[in-house]
């Protein structure tokens, strides 16, 4: 089975409160959900479009566990608190092995 990437490209920060009481439950809901966090922070270099904001790339073991992650009730408690604090690009990819 291959692995799976919860791949997070912030496009604007409009509320930095909201994205950091986001950041505190949504941490431990991926953790629990098997995620581990592979980067996240202001992107090193952007080219072609790319946008300098953060960006958070997250491993799963598998896409099952990427969206069960995501639909759980921890997560989207967390993202009831995000709201409209950001705009970001989120997509799961699956790896090639």
């Amino acid at each position: 089975m291959a692995k799976a990437y919860w791949i997070a490209a912030y496009r604007e920060i409009h509320d930095a409160e909201k994205l950091a009481a986001y950041l505190e439950l949504a941490g431990p809901a991926i953790a629990a959900g098997g995620g581990k966090f592979l980067a996240r922070g202001p992107a090193a270099r952007v080219y072609e479009a790319g946008i300098p904001e953060r960006t958070t790339i997250i491993e799963f073991a598998s896409l099952d566990a990427a969206v069960a992650t995501h639909d759980s009730a921890a997560y989207q408690e967390a993202l009831k608190l995000l709201g409209d604090g950001v705009t970001r690009d989120l997509r799961f990819a699956e790896g090639l092995e």
